[in-house]
């Protein structure tokens, strides 16, 4: 006998016998709790979406009368009155929570620029000055982090970021463990949590992740007592790329007391970097005006700085050019009409470097795409500073270890 069938009759027997085919139901109890209209739910669809309907009234009615009575609610539906928008930084900056790792220690976690307050990005661009001194000595390592363990959890290719804090661990005296995507279970379905806990089930005092979902690093942090240091989130942050640059700009134009007055124009594909994001953040904080200079396709819906789309009127005036590349495997669309028109618009060429101002650095986080963002040789240009951020890079990054895991000096 059919479904339907069974129903008809189950209706018949009831209807002679009395019975309403619908009985009361508790208010309290959810639909899906009686067991007898659960097994109908469950074969007859309609019957299903219907009793979805009812609870949902219900449990609005009874929300209705406890607000006009002024009783507390108990349904577990969220107040709309009660609700508010969050930012993605402010749900960001909570991090996950305050906890204590394997030894005891209150562990901190490094996951974006708006986490610092000025006085800890000084903290730490002066911190990055004593770790160029380790690098400059005949033995460039110091007993820091000995007995920590790094583990680089790198689900996006990298070279400089990958590279750097390895280097940086080691010359700390720390141990490194590099995660290999293609070599690991991921491939297999492994979720970024499962690997995770398991990685830290195995003694990791700090996770150095780098993902294509933006918030990876803050849902780490929740699933691990060991610290985490975003190393590239989606289109979100890049926190240490931000400091190694501003350690940059610092020593290059000797602006130790910070950026007020300096002149920073980011060039290129800002809609779908995270070192754009970053960046930005940390010169403004250092008190330097930013512009964004892209295509109106390639700049944010909402933008934190000044822009433009029309880099030759602002190239003489800016002390630092920033230069950005086209993030081609991040778009879904056609968002220029070509690669060479948008060099000739916002490339740097060898007339436009002619027209910067004396002084003026130009910067790229890399990779470069040649002949794209940049046409010239930049070993040729007097302003690059591309070779001094790859330096950077290590000193920074030995500094952010060493304030999250070190215990006493740098000797």
């Amino acid at each position: 006998m059919g479904v339907a069938r069974r129903v008809a009759v189950s209706r018949r027997h009831r209807a002679a016998a009395g019975v309403p085919w619908r009985r009361q139901r508790d208010p309290v109890r959810p639909w899906w709790r009686h067991g007898r209209d659960r097994r109908r739910c469950a074969v007859h669809r309609p019957h299903r979406e219907g009793c979805l309907r009812r609870h949902r009234r219900l449990r609005a009615a009874r929300d209705d009368a406890a607000r006009r009575h002024g009783r507390p609610r108990t349904s577990s539906t969220p107040d709309p009155s009660r609700l508010r928008w969050q930012e993605p930084a402010d749900v960001y900056r909570r991090g996950g929570g305050r906890h204590r790792d394997r030894r005891g220690d209150l562990v901190k976690h490094l996951l974006a620029i708006d986490e610092l307050d000025v006085a800890d990005i000084h903290r730490l661009l002066e911190l990055t000055d004593h770790m160029v001194e380790v690098n400059q000595r005949p033995n460039p390592k110091v007993p820091a982090l000995r007995g920590r363990t790094v583990c680089n959890l790198f689900f996006e290719v990298s070279t400089r970021t990958r590279l750097s804090f390895e280097t940086a661990t080691r010359r700390l005296s720390g141990d490194v463990m590099t995660f290999t995507v293609s070599e690991s279970s991921v491939n297999k379905g492994e979720s970024l949590r499962d690997t995770v806990e398991t990685v830290a089930a195995m003694g990791v005092d700090a996770f150095v992740i780098r993902h294509r979902s933006s918030g990876a690093p803050w849902q780490a942090c929740r699933w691990t007592t060991a610290a985490v240091i975003n190393a590239g989130d989606g289109w979100h942050a890049h926190p240490t790329q931000a400091l190694l640059d501003a350690y940059t700009v610092r020593t290059e134009l000797g602006r130790t007391g910070g950026f007020d007055g300096l002149r920073l124009a980011i060039v290129g594909d800002v809609k779908h970097s995270r070192v754009a994001r970053s960046v930005g953040q940390i010169f403004a904080a250092l008190g330097a005006d930013v512009v964004l200079v892209a295509p109106a396709t390639l700049l944010p819906v909402v933008a934190e700085h000044a822009t433009s789309d029309r880099l030759d009127d602002i190239i003489g005036d800016v002390d630092v050019l920033y230069l950005l590349r086209m993030q081609r495997e991040r778009m879904s669309e056609a968002l220029v009409p070509n690669l060479h028109e948008y060099t000739e618009r916002f490339g740097l060429t060898a007339e436009r470097a002619a027209r910067l101002s004396d002084g003026a650095l130009v910067m790229h986080p890399g990779p470069m795409n040649r002949g794209v963002e940049i046409t010239v040789d930049p070993a040729e240009l007097p302003g690059s500073v591309i070779g001094h951020q790859v330096a950077n890079g290590v000193a920074v990054r030995m500094a952010v270890l060493f304030d999250l895991l070190g215990s006493g000096g740098v000797a």
